[in-house]
């Protein structure tokens, strides 16, 4: 199938789009929606600004639409960014968010697509290690009890799962972050023809959470 996916530069989006690779799916269209309020019940915003590099990065064309972050507006706009693409259908990184799922599948369902969610119900940590396994990952929020500052930049690698999973035991924090507990930015991929380098990024804690945020960034040699 012809495939546009929705991409925020998180690790899920991300993977989902590897995975439709893998399975002999074409990625002809990145379409993503940048949300006014960070607190955006649909869509990722930490770093949102850096899907035009990943564009880039990957030589995949981007379709870019900016969001009020009102709920029922957020829907509209990524229906019109949708009417913009000629594919067959929207890969989606949902793994078990209803709430995201269900909303892309009904504006799926109206504008006379399918809906590829290859990671939806994949138990989290065997997903997460399959994500560390091909991807360079970056810890760039956190909004979670038992996550600091310190997390903030950190790499996805093992002892980074092992620590999830403290939390996940202490405070039932979602190793996969669906809770909204944290917030990733992808460094490489197997599809990207060319990875990112970050130049100047910032901290900014704000008592219970914080954003790494990318100041520059530039597409490297592989």
């Amino acid at each position: 199938m012809r495939l546009a996916a929705l991409i925020s530069g998180g690790k899920d989006s991300s993977f989902a789009i590897y995975r439709a690779l893998q399975d002999g799916h074409e990625v002809t269209d990145l379409v993503t929606i940048i949300p006014e309020n960070e607190d955006s019940y649909m869509f990722h915003s930490a770093n949102i600004h850096l899907t035009g590099l990943i564009s880039e990065a990957t030589g995949i064309p981007i379709i870019s639409m900016h969001s009020s972050g009102e709920k029922e507006k957020e829907l509209e706009d990524l229906q019109n960014a949708l009417r913009l693409v000629k594919v067959d259908g929207v890969v989606a990184g949902a793994i078990e968010s209803e709430y995201q799922a269900s909303r892309v599948r009904r504006i799926c369902d109206g504008l006379g697509l399918i809906m590829y969610a290859p990671l939806w119900h994949r138990e989290p940590e065997a997903l997460l290690r399959e994500m560390i396994g091909c991807m360079d990952i970056v810890m760039v929020k956190v909004a979670a009890a038992g996550m600091d500052e310190s997390w903030l930049g950190r790499r996805f690698d093992e002892k980074m799962i092992q620590d999830l999973k403290v939390l996940n035991r202490k405070y039932r924090v979602h190793i996969s972050g669906e809770g909204g507990e944290y917030e990733t930015l992808v460094l490489d991929a197997p599809f990207y023809k060319k990875r990112i380098n970050l130049i100047e990024t910032e901290k900014a804690w704000m008592f219970d959470h914080g954003v790494m945020r990318v100041i520059r960034a530039e597409p490297g040699e592989k």
